[in-house]
């Protein structure tokens, strides 16, 4: 996985977003931009792994998009190389998501599809009201988790064209997409779908779907530390939002603990 601003220049992507003109300079900066993504993305598909390409903020994840999906159509056959990550806590990103969907099928490459509930909320509310435009996080984590199970199911349910990663530490999602796995008739370790948790938290949802036979993938955040720190301290603060998974995984820990210690 790597993120697209560590290459690219948010103020760029922000004045295509909203349809400024760029001058030759930065033209040619944009320019340098796709050949980059192009390289990286052309290695992965010559070394046989999978591209995750991070999301950013909505008010320059547009141009992005456009970006991913040129890489999707170019490396997505006959299987998915380059996947794009969804945060699910946006307004109107299952509709996103299918329209992706439709893309694919109409000029015939599969879909890569990351599900995330999200990063950004504080910030992308208070740009909002600073800016005066419509909020574009959902009111609620009832109705972002309603997106992101229907973003599951339907993922799921066209998964002869999409490739799903679902990037959860949600026990309650991670178990309905196992549901859907099995009402589906796919088999546990189908190559298309993989369960993500980042390493070091939710040890007991990875563990138990790798122990049941799932694909599981553990992702470690990579660097300066000035960028990395606030980004686990927004997991963990994700992470207390669920109701008791915390205390949960806290007691898990130490039950292991003991047990160790025992033998």
């Amino acid at each position: 996985m790597f993120k697209p601003t560590g290459i690219a220049s948010k103020k760029l992507l922000e004045k295509i977003q909203l349809g400024i003109a760029l001058d030759a300079k930065e033209q040619a900066h944009i320019e340098a931009t796709k050949r980059r993504f192009d390289t990286i993305a052309k290695a992965c598909q010559e070394k046989n792994v999978q591209l995750y390409i991070d999301s950013e903020d909505s008010f320059y994840q547009d141009p992005i998009d456009e970006l991913v999906y040129a890489l999707m159509e170019k490396y997505n056959t006959p299987k998915a190389v380059v996947f794009n990550t969804y945060q699910m806590y946006r307004v109107g990103m299952l509709d996103n998501l299918k329209r992706a969907n439709e893309r694919g099928r109409t000029l015939g490459y599969h879909v890569g599809a990351k599900l995330v509930r999200g990063a950004y909320m504080e910030k992308e509310r208070e740009r909002a009201e600073e800016k005066g435009y419509n909020d574009p996080i959902l009111p609620d984590k009832e109705h972002t988790d309603q997106q992101y199970n229907d973003a599951l199911r339907y993922c799921v349910e066209n998964i002869d064209n999409m490739e799903l990663c679902s990037g959860s530490h949600n026990e309650q999602s991670n178990y309905l997409l196992t549901e859907l796995i099995a009402h589906h008739q796919l088999s546990r370790d189908d190559k298309r779908i993989y369960f993500a948790q980042l390493y070091g938290m939710s040890d007991h949802i990875s563990f138990n779907l790798a122990h049941a036979g799932y694909n599981v993938v553990k992702y470690v955040p990579y660097g300066p530390i000035e960028t990395v720190m606030p980004y686990l301290f927004r997991r963990a603060e994700e992470n207390t939002s669920i109701a008791g998974q915390s205390s949960r995984e806290l007691e898990l820990i130490t039950k292991e603990l003991k047990r160790r210690r025992r033998n």
